[in-house]
């Protein structure tokens, strides 16, 4: 194998030491470097010439599959933080797949670098080649997925000088976490040499695999929520009255789900666990809002009970009033990013302990900003009507919700994310 890896330096083994990262102004370094370097004045000492010397500016390069909308703040974010702290960010974005697109989340940036993507095998495998776009990078960031060829071609043949993963650790869905799939997943997670966790749950998932934690960043996965926090605040007694009035909604407690309508969500055990709920709490309502492919069962469930209402999706200064609305965000099923809505309206999520989660739900205190049960409906049913019941702990839950808001979010996120690359790229 040649010796020269693609980046113009000698491959380096694979227990090579941690660091990385990268710099701003890259038209600008690069006209500096076609002039060559400054030249000092007759009679300057050999220390003033040092000094006179630009610096060289680190590069980052972050790869993408795919970009969805929720993440462009961040990448916006992110990038002017490593600017200020004197790193290029280089963000390489690939191509969905057709199911993906179908979604229509897709974001947008005009200063990231689009990637041909090949997929293959009925989209099992992917292959994303970015060699010339990483060369000479300090450090080269990609997501922790099986199907990602090219993340092999970084770890075993041309292997960068420092070389990161992003992502969750394992698939927290698999029904095979025992299978091939994953015992491959949990064998390369020691192969980078450094690792940007999602949450505390990812960072003791990759430690339990032997990645040193000390070489670990918790990045605390986030969306942008300032928007809908300052819509939240100007939700008045006449928006509540006309939301209402729109969706049928009667005085009463109301519980809602928020979120995409699917399988893993376990609509069919919400509205099990509801009835057990409006049996005992005069008033009881429950609110749907969301679109996907279980609406039929939704519409299905509206349809029997004059209770129980559905919305659709909602975005927006809509999204904010279904939240103020609220008393309890119901959701014994799935869940990831949607427990920020929750925080930042101020209500307390109550789930289960269904094995099905995403990482975020290690933002989840339960008994303090909201509350996990045990995976059947009565006991759900009865933590939902024991806090319905007592306004002292619905507030207590209320209150922890909302300081729970001002952690996680993009801001924070984008510090963490940073220090990181820095702390990485200290590393000898």
């Amino acid at each position: 194998m040649n010796t020269k890896s693609m980046f113009g330096r000698p491959a380096p083994c694979a227990a090579r030491s941690f660091a990385a990262v990268s710099g701003p102004g890259a038209t600008a370094q690069r006209e500096r470097d076609r002039r060559g370097p400054t030249l000092p004045a007759p009679g300057t000492t050999e220390a003033a010439a040092d000094k006179l010397q630009p610096c060289k500016q680190r590069r980052v390069v972050i790869v993408e599959r795919f970009l969805t909308h929720y993440r462009v703040a961040f990448y916006e974010s992110l990038r002017s933080q490593m600017a200020a702290r004197g790193i290029e960010l280089i963000l390489l974005v690939g191509e969905a797949t057709s199911a993906e697109k179908s979604k229509k989340d897709a974001g947008m940036l005009p200063w990231a670098i689009s990637l041909r993507t090949y997929y293959l095998f009925g989209n099992r495998l992917c292959w994303q080649p970015f060699g010339r776009h990483a060369a000479g990078a300090d450090l080269v960031i990609v997501l922790h997925e099986n199907k990602l060829l090219y993340n092999l071609w970084l770890m075993f043949v041309r292997r960068p000088r420092h070389l990161a993963f992003w992502g969750h650790g394992c698939n927290l869905q698999s029904r095979r976490p025992d299978g091939l799939r994953e015992v491959f997943k949990r064998w390369t997670i020691r192969k980078v040499d450094w690792w940007f966790a999602y949450t505390d749950m990812t960072a003791a998932l990759i430690r339990r695999a032997g990645f040193p934690p000390a070489s670990t960043t918790v990045v605390d996965n986030a969306v942008d929520t300032a928007c809908l926090a300052r819509l939240c605040r100007q939700v008045d007694a006449a928006a509540l009255t006309v939301f209402r009035q729109r969706h049928g909604l009667k005085e009463g407690p109301l519980g809602l789900f928020i979120g995409s309508l699917y399988r893993e969500k376990r609509l069919d055990f919400l509205f099990a666990a509801a009835l057990r709920i409006k049996a005992r709490v005069p008033g009881f309502q429950v609110l749907i809002v969301g679109a996907g492919p279980q609406r039929p069962e939704v519409e299905a469930a509206t349809a029997r009970h004059d209770w129980i209402h559905y919305a659709g999706p909602l975005q927006g200064a809509q999204k904010a009033t279904a939240l103020v609305l609220a008393d309890v965000l119901l959701n014994p099923g799935l869940v990831g990013l949607g427990i920020l809505d929750a925080f930042v309206g101020g209500i307390p999520i109550f789930t289960t302990d269904c094995g099905l989660h995403s990482p975020e739900i290690a933002y989840l205190d339960s008994g303090r900003n909201g509350i996990m049960t045990a995976d059947n409906e009565a006991s759900y049913a009865e933590a939902v009507i024991g806090a319905l019941r007592d306004p002292e702990t619905m507030q207590a839950l209320r209150d922890q919700a909302t300081a729970s808001a001002s952690r996680y979010t993009i801001e924070n996120m984008t510090t963490r994310f940073c220090d990181g690359v820095l702390a990485c790229l200290e590393r000898p």
